[in-house]
């Protein structure tokens, strides 16, 4: 038994996934962005010419599974980091003190 090894791409990647037909491969670059690539097996496998689909705000981790790709290869569920920003919360005491202090309207 013999195998060989294909590569695609010069810069890297990770979190490969497969079009449901078989046809299409999607992984992220090193830079987060979601790249593609048209696959045709035959007696030989073709690979295509890596194309960008979109920049994400993700890295490639290996251990976490960051996205997913319908059956068609036309959706992408992608979990992306949410910037942490602590909004202040006001909190009144003794609302009807207050109201009754300062009158409305002013």
């Amino acid at each position: 038994m013999s195998f060989s090894c294909t590569y695609f791409g010069t810069s890297g990647g990770g979190e490969p996934k497969w079009r449901g037909d078989g046809k299409e491969l999607f992984y992220l670059a090193l830079d987060g962005t979601l790249m593609a690539v048209q696959i045709k097996a035959g007696t030989e496998l073709e690979v295509g010419l890596p194309k960008v689909l979109f920049q994400t705000a993700v890295s490639v981790v290996p251990e976490l599974d960051q996205y997913c790709v319908t059956g068609d290869g036309q959706r992408f569920l992608i979990i992306e980091p949410v910037e942490e920003t602590a909004q202040p919360i006001h909190v009144v005491l003794n609302w009807f003190e207050l109201k009754r202090l300062v009158p409305a309207g002013k």
